[in-house]
């Protein structure tokens, strides 16, 4: 589709900048990673009972054709094609139920035979607002783990579908050009908060064939036995495969809480367990942003971005301030610093991605092209109004205008194969953009020369001489202070950058865990104030016209920055942000194209942004 933003050209020089930070043909080794690979691990397609329920019926045949650049008709009928391709997708239908719910619209008679399915039938099949209460009911059973027998154990024909869906996954990968990596997703709730999962393998079709999608009603809602059944698959076939978290903004606290989701304080075995399965965590997507919450990050005058904050994931429970900290990244790295003084193994050592989470088989992630989160939210004059989800007797609501449009994952990977990405992925060598195609890089050493980014081969001394995102540098017998290296480029598509910022969290001698955020490289000649801020880099968004210039920030930066701070034998952690210009947000563009008179609470600028994975000292 055509963009409706305006933006500048790039000049060769930034061109030129841009192809030695993706590394293109600077290695005299193919296996350093030489490009970020930009994709989406969490797409839904009509496979998913709740999409299916909304209405959606493009399945995954459509959702890879879009995002291999194909264009493809959107349930209103829209045309619907990326602006540049992905260059590796996972379709993640929900595990529970998987593909029944286009049985159950059917009416197949194996389904009819229990009267709560023969009830939601019904109320599907007659219109709109009745199929909405009945996805509602089929969502809070998935929840309490009280959906009917013949939804969630029908082998007989759960099989066959899962073997199309492979089939097809099959079909459209072509190693090289477009990863097609095979997944599903283990939707698991306690109590209504939300302890989901991607689940995702290395491996090709006819390995995969040998397994099914894990029911997290047959594994308790319990990640230890999704584990389990994960390592008897890799045991069976030979095969690899992990699993993901998201939003765990939405998870009241027990997504990083210092217990199982048994009660049973988290041991090293857990801990072990939890760092073998699960490398990453899926920071940002549509419904929400979980790096961290202002009340955690007060003094982060950018922690406040698509916060979700009215209630758990099924809307069965407030949020309260209590649940916070075990709900964010960010304070998910503080505990596990913590919890490695006693146990010696960190819990909560995972890298970074982002994914859309798209319920409607479009991976779309762009603001100004947002299709919504399910097909009941595509483009229209009223869906800023809509709630994108409420509690059954609709006191909790998050309104329409709180969906985020985000987000991308990102990997350096040496390849564009099922394999180079997932091992990338495993080694966590990943990073997070809510959308726009920043490009990142972060190292760490203690020994990087002063002069290193002077030098055209910099990422392959940096990758010499440390570690990258996701690694971890051993502080032993160091009297020195750890140095990183940071190289962002911006959407050649889209707004220019502010700045780049180092997210440190560390232990301080009393044995507490703390935070800063450090501006250390930024765009133009400001100058950090008095109080310790760098001053904004401006803004340039017409809310009217729902556009932007890039006559403020930059097209790339990159720093050589020394934690001045850090004190020796510190455990500590550092993760890179980067941030874009403001740029205005899909209900601008809602806004301008429906002739709308938004009101002040709904927000109509955002910074995209970028987190890479963090580097570990201990």
């Amino acid at each position: 589709m055509m963009t409706r933003i305006n933006y500048s050209m790039f000049s060769k020089l930034f061109l030129a900048v841009a192809a030695t930070i993706g590394a293109s043909n600077a290695f005299a080794s193919d296996k350093v990673p030489q490009q970020a690979f930009f994709g989406d691990t969490h797409l839904h397609t009509s496979l998913s009972g709740d999409a299916r329920g909304y209405g959606l019926t493009l399945s995954p045949e459509e959702g890879f054709r879009i995002a291999k650049g194909e264009s493809v008709k959107s349930m209103s009928g829209r045309l619907v094609k990326l602006r540049k391709p992905l260059d590796f997708m996972v379709v993640a239908d929900h595990a529970e139920g998987y593909g029944m719910m286009d049985e159950l619209i059917k009416g197949n008679p194996v389904l009819m035979k229990n009267s709560t399915a023969r009830r939601w039938h019904d109320m599907i099949t007659k219109g709109p607002k009745t199929a909405y209460l009945a996805v509602r009911e089929i969502v809070t059973a998935q929840g309490t783990g009280k959906l009917p027998k013949e939804l969630i154990d029908n082998p007989e024909l759960t099989q066959p579908i899962w073997d199309n869906y492979l089939d097809t996954a099959e079909r459209h990968n072509e190693p090289g050009k477009f990863t097609a990596l095979i997944g599903y997703e283990w939707t698991a709730m306690r109590k209504g908060n939300n302890l989901h999962r991607v689940v995702i393998f290395r491996d090709d079709a006819e390995t995969v064939k040998k397994t099914l999608p894990v029911d997290s009603n047959k594994t308790a809602h319990d990640p230890l036995q999704l584990w389990q059944a994960m390592s008897a698959y890799e045991k069976n076939t030979g095969g690899q495969v992990l699993a993901i978290p998201h939003n765990s903004n939405l998870s009241g606290g027990m997504m990083f809480d210092y217990n199982q989701v048994n009660g049973k304080p988290i041991d090293k075995k857990y801990a072990k367990l939890l760092q073998r399965w699960e490398p990453l965590l899926e920071v940002s997507q549509t419904k929400g942003d979980s790096e961290t919450h202002p009340y955690l990050s007060p003094n982060d005058e950018f922690a406040d971005y698509e916060t979700w904050e009215v209630a758990n994931l099924a809307m069965t429970q407030v949020i309260k301030p209590e649940m916070l900290a075990g709900s964010y990244a960010r304070s998910g790295y503080k505990r596990g610093l913590e919890m490695e003084q006693k146990l010696g193994v960190n819990p909560y050592k995972f890298g970074l991605i982002a994914s859309s989470d798209s319920h409607n088989a479009i991976p779309v992630t762009e603001e100004d092209v947002f299709f919504g989160k399910n097909a009941q939210m595509e483009p229209s004059k009223k869906r800023w109004t809509k709630p994108a989800s409420q509690s059954v007797d609709k006191k909790l609501i998050n309104e329409g205008w709180t969906m985020s449009a985000s987000g991308l994952a990102a990997v350096w990977a040496t390849e564009n194969t099922r394999e180079a990405l997932f091992d990338a992925m495993k080694r966590k060598e990943t990073f997070a953009t809510t959308g726009s195609r920043i490009s990142v890089r972060l190292f760490a050493s203690w020994e990087f020369p002063q002069g290193i980014l002077k030098n055209s081969d910099w990422i392959n001394q940096a990758y010499k001489a440390g570690v990258p995102m996701g690694g971890t540098l051993s502080s032993a017998k160091k009297t020195t202070a750890p140095s990183f290296v940071l190289a962002a480029s911006k959407d050649p598509q889209g707004a220019n950058l502010d700045r780049i910022q180092i997210v440190k969290g560390w232990i301080d001698e009393e044995g507490q865990s703390q935070e800063k955020v450090f501006d250390v490289v930024w765009s133009g000649d400001r100058k950090i104030n008095k109080d310790g801020k760098l001053p904004s880099v401006g803004n340039t968004v017409d809310i009217k016209n729902a556009s932007y210039t890039n006559d403020i920030g930059t097209e790339e930066l990159m720093t050589l920055w020394k934690d001045e701070e850090y004190q020796v034998g510190q455990n500590a952690f550092y993760y890179a942000r980067v941030l874009e210009i403001p740029t205005p947000r899909w209900t601008a563009y809602d806004a301008k194209e429906f002739n709308l008179d938004l009101p002040e609470k709904v927000k109509l600028t955002t910074v995209e942004r970028a987190y890479t994975s963090p580097i570990w000292v201990n």
